[in-house]
């Protein structure tokens, strides 16, 4: 797909921010959001590639770019916990990720606030993809 892929991470990074500073993380998203809204107001497609964990954040961004008169899909994938767990012990023993390692707890706090989609939030989405596969949803 032709588009614009913006990756909080790598932005916090590139500035030379630390990913766990939720204060610059928060003012990244902000910015990037602006960017966004620019990029499709000029036909341009982006992916936004960051957390979007509340529904309140997918709903933002989905009327956001809906108000720009442009189609939004979500890209959604359960993975479980223990192989999210060991992508990051990966990533951080191969040195692809530099900040303060995630830990098992890490997930853990994050599963405690993590809003999956439901099927009512992914109807909301023009062909929303889950696990890899695109289609609308079984009526």
């Amino acid at each position: 797909m032709p588009a614009v892929r913006l990756d909080k991470d790598e932005w916090v990074t590139g500035l030379g921010g630390d990913v766990w500073d939720d204060e610059f993380r928060v003012r990244i998203e902000r910015q990037l959001w602006v960017l966004t809204r620019e990029l499709l107001a000029r036909g341009q497609s982006v992916i936004l590639e960051w957390g979007h964990w509340a529904r309140t954040e997918r709903d933002e961004k989905r009327l956001g770019a809906r108000a720009l008169g442009v189609g939004v899909e979500l890209h959604y994938l359960e993975v479980p916990r223990d192989e999210l767990i060991e992508r990051a012990r990966r990533r951080t023993t191969s040195g692809e990720w530099t900040a303060r390692p995630i830990t098992p707890a890490d997930f853990e706090e994050w599963a405690s606030i993590f809003q999956p989609p439901d099927e009512a939030g992914l109807r909301l989405f023009d062909e929303p993809v889950i696990d890899g596969r695109p289609g609308p949803l079984p009526a």
